[in-house]
């Protein structure tokens, strides 16, 4: 067995930093007098750098994790940390700068606004976030030229096709350079070829600017790219597997 240097256990330790914790987080609906649970009492810990993906049916809980996650709702108990903050203990403009400078959103509908071009959809957290106008210009020129799309900067979303407004969307969530991507189905409205490219693409983003990408999602090809996938069922975790237990039992059902 090769021992492993002091530094080099140090650099894994750091490379496996803990982005994101939630404690037993509950989450309750009521409808009219009836409880829903949405989420049992879910513990997880996801880390820098990671790609995540979390799967399950319809009614799972997996949505409301993701929006627990991305500070867009509240647990009814437990506790979601980011960076060690408690979310749930934020004012509005707390949350407010968090969202802008923390976290990066693509959605399965893109959510671009349909009277901005290209660029201004892309600026538009960074101007939030305090740029000038010219630095934000040359950054989402920067950012479209990384998802393809340099030469389509003033088209508006009805001008550009699904696939491209996706890759518009991701170049926004990446726009205040964020700890945390949250992708929620980003493939659902695609056909195949263009869903699969825009996979590729998150995994490229994912290790070449390190951010974590933590997506919900029932697309069977975000396997190959998840580092962990964690399957929920009826407000609960119900298995997690590793991107090496996921390779062993694909090899395992293609050998029978």
């Amino acid at each position: 067995m090769t021992a492993t240097a002091p530094g080099e256990v140090a650099v894994q330790e750091a490379e496996k930093r803990t982005v994101v914790r939630t404690q037993q987080v509950k989450k309750i609906y009521l409808m009219g007098e009836i409880e829903v649970h949405a989420l049992r009492g879910v513990d997880m810990e996801i880390y820098t750098g990671e790609y995540l993906s979390i799967m399950g049916p319809s009614g799972s809980g997996k949505s409301t994790f993701f929006n627990m996650v991305g500070g867009l709702d509240k647990p009814t108990e437990g506790k979601v940390y980011i960076d060690e903050v408690d979310v749930a203990q934020l004012d509005a403009y707390e949350l407010a700068w968090l969202r802008c400078r923390k976290i990066g959103y693509i959605f399965q509908s893109f959510n671009l606004i349909p009277v901005m071009t290209a660029l201004e959809n892309v600026t538009l957290p960074m101007v939030f976030a305090g740029l000038t106008s010219d630095e934000a210009r040359d950054k989402g020129m920067e950012l479209l030229g990384k998802v393809g799309l340099g030469e389509r900067y003033s088209h508006k979303p009805y001008e550009l096709s699904g696939g491209q407004q996706q890759r518009v969307a991701v170049a926004r969530a990446l726009a205040n350079d964020p700890a945390v991507v949250l992708a929620d189905e980003p493939t659902g409205n695609l056909d195949l070829r263009t869903g699969t490219e825009i996979i590729e693409l998150l995994k490229e983003m994912n290790e070449n600017s390190g951010v974590t990408v933590i997506s919900a999602t029932h697309d069977h090809k975000m396997l190959s790219v998840s580092d962990r996938v964690v399957w929920i069922k009826d407000g609960q975790v119900d298995h997690v597997r590793k991107r090496e237990e996921l390779d062993i039992e694909v090899t395992q059902v293609e050998g029978e």
